[in-house]
This record gives C-alpha cells, sequence and structure tokens, in this order.
C-alpha cells in the first residue's frame, strides 16, 4: 500500500481525524492527556495513533511511562501534492470538455 492510500485510510475514520486534529492544536500529548478530551477509552485512541503512526502522520517519544506524539507533515504533504495533481488533471479535462462544447 502507498503513503497516500495509507494516509487517505488512517484519515477515513471520523474518530482518528479528531485525534489528529487534538495531537495538532496540543503539541506532544500522551494518549492519556487524549483520552480526558475524547469520550473513548486511552485504549481505544491507542489504536488510532497506531494506525496515524503507521501512517506516517504521528510520531511519538518515550517521556518516563508514556509516549508524547505529535504531528508529522510529510505524508500529509505528500498526500496534498496528489490530490493537487489529481484536481488539476481534472481541470485539463474539463477544459478540453469545454472547448469542445464550445466548437
Amino acid at each position: 500500500m502507498s503513503q497516500v492510500d495509507d494516509v487517505l485510510a488512517a484519515l477515513a475514520d471520523p474518530m482518528r481525524r479528531r485525534v489528529l486534529d487534538l495531537v495538532a492544536a496540543k503539541g506532544p500529548i500522551s494518549a492519556s492527556a487524549l483520552a480526558t478530551e475524547l469520550p473513548v477509552s486511552r485504549q481505544a485512541i491507542m489504536k488510532h495513533l497506531a494506525v496515524l503512526e503507521k501512517a506516517e502522520l504521528v510520531g511519538s517519544v518515550r517521556a518516563g511511562r508514556e509516549n508524547n506524539f505529535s504531528v508529522r507533515s510529510g505524508a500529509l504533504d505528500a498526500t496534498a501534492a496528489w490530490m493537487a495533481s489529481l484536481a488539476s488533471q481534472w481541470d485539463r479535462r474539463l477544459a478540453a470538455i469545454k472547448k469542445i462544447a464550445e466548437a
């Protein structure tokens, strides 16, 4: 599976998007701290963080007994670039259709 596939699969889940948003807003944060902000268990948050980490959307650093998670932008940047390229292709196709229709 490509990096873009991993990112899109990870972001398909609304709770994972909420987790990612919180990690982005709060900076380095532990799963325990995230659990106080969300209506799910710490174990559920850990599962979501594992998917986000596999997709390279977050990274973790050990701090005592817990890991602190931070956003990693590289995979998201690559996905955004792919989406921009796809949009550009569609723009060219639509322009060609418009040109044909106007002829």
